[in-house]
């Protein structure tokens, strides 16, 4: 496996963690092994979704900085694994 295939496969494998934490906050988990992945997927994501968080204010009561966040971390991911291409 080349550096940029592993660099494709972790960033797919972080919007996937992502995509989770964001679709279980709609439920809010309140006790049990679902409140820990939570927790735990919160802890992964939050620093990358914090910073558009930042910038972004809700819409209503929609929050689409999310939204942004995963399609920033694609365009960078890809812009990335372009350069260690050429390389």
């Amino acid at each position: 496996m080349t550096l940029a295939a592993l660099v494709s496969q972790l960033v797919s494998f972080y919007e996937i963690l992502i995509i989770a934490y964001i679709l279980m906050s709609w439920f809010r988990p309140s006790s049990g092994m679902l409140l820990d992945v939570y927790r735990v997927l919160g802890t992964i994501t939050e620093p990358w979704l914090g910073i558009f968080r930042r910038f972004i204010p809700p819409i209503g009561m929609i929050d689409i900085s999310p939204i942004v966040a995963l399609l920033v971390l694609r365009l960078a991911a890809d812009a990335l694994i372009r350069v260690m291409i050429t390389l």
